[in-house]
């Protein structure tokens, strides 16, 4: 298996948004894309959340992996969505807004709205300026600043994670492998619910089996895949066709028609497991059908393809 590391290189690389004191050029460089996956993701998570206090019977506390500005406890929390915090940071009022004072107006906005989801959240990414904006927002009840593929866990951070009830991700996996989850596990005091959005170019069975080993039973949602975004231009859709189908998965009908797809996997106990089973626990809505800019689209296959660009 390719290590991820060599398959990030066909993708185009956007490390320059997260260190940012607050989310203005994140929506702005990932708005323009299409990104989508924190709105199409949520009521799958909401769904899960649901089901696990259930099954708990106390409101999870959701580790929020690869956590970025806390976007995925925003759309949780309070009745909001990607598109509509893009229009908010987009705003051209706003770019003249010191990032102190952006900090201010959103603890303000974020503190208007209702609660809707009960899930407690608390992030973990390498990012400083993502999660401490996420914190000072009051997004993230706490946040974990660490790269766990190359360090371990502090004292204190394993504090902060030994309550988690649900390990979400919905884009990390790829930038982070099992040695993360390995990481957070050693520190949760009992096994947690697992909650991957993955990208279809990065393989999940190490993670899978490293979450066997700890008791965890994972299940891949069947016949369903996840839009994330448009592809940035034809350098970043040609090169990922390419590796995706070195990896012998078929893009017809999928990222062929111009969009990152990613899959749903959950690891539960296998009572938990057994007791719900992952299809009928989520309803899924894929975001196929939303359509906003110019992507890319190849028509054909070998050498009689075409690629070419489609406006909505």
């Amino acid at each position: 298996m390719q290590p991820y590391s060599t398959l990030n290189a066909s993708k185009a690389n956007f490390d320059n948004i997260y260190d940012q004191p607050d989310p203005r050029g994140y929506f702005s460089v990932l708005g323009a894309l299409d990104y989508m996956i924190p709105d199409v993701a949520e009521p799958i998570i909401r769904q899960i959340l649901r089901a696990r206090e259930r099954r708990s019977g106390t409101p999870p506390t959701v580790l929020d992996l690869g956590c970025s500005y806390g976007i995925n406890a925003a759309l949780h929390r309070f009745p909001l969505s990607f598109r509509r915090l893009r229009l908010r940071y987009g705003n051209p009022d706003m770019a003249a807004v010191e990032p102190e004072q952006l900090a201010q107006l959103d603890r303000s906005y974020y503190g208007s709205w209702p609660q809707i989801g009960g899930a407690r959240f608390i992030g973990l990414d390498i990012s400083a300026p993502a999660v401490r904006y996420a914190v000072s927002v009051g997004l993230l009840e706490a946040g974990v600043i660490a790269n766990l593929e190359s360090e371990a866990l502090r004292r204190e951070d394993r504090q902060v994670l030994r309550e988690v009830d649900v390990v979400l991700s919905t884009g990390c996996v790829g930038y982070v492998s099992e040695r993360t989850f390995a990481a957070v596990l050693d520190a949760v005091e009992r096994p947690p619910w697992v909650v991957s959005f993955v990208l279809r170019m990065f393989p999940y069975d190490a993670i899978a089996a490293l979450l066997a080993e700890r008791g965890l039973v994972t299940e891949k949602l069947a016949g369903a895949t996840f839009v994330q975004r448009r592809f940035r231009d034809l350098t970043e859709f040609g090169s990922c066709l390419a590796t995706l189908e070195k990896l012998g998965i078929d893009t017809g009908g999928l990222e062929a028609e111009g969009r990152f797809q990613a899959e749903l996997f959950v690891s539960r106990p296998r009572a938990d497991a057994a007791a719900l089973p992952l299809g009928r626990m989520v309803t899924v809505v894929s975001g196929r059908n939303r359509t906003v800019g110019t992507r890319y689209v190849r028509v054909g296959r070998g050498a009689d393809a075409q690629v070419l660009r489609v406006p909505s």
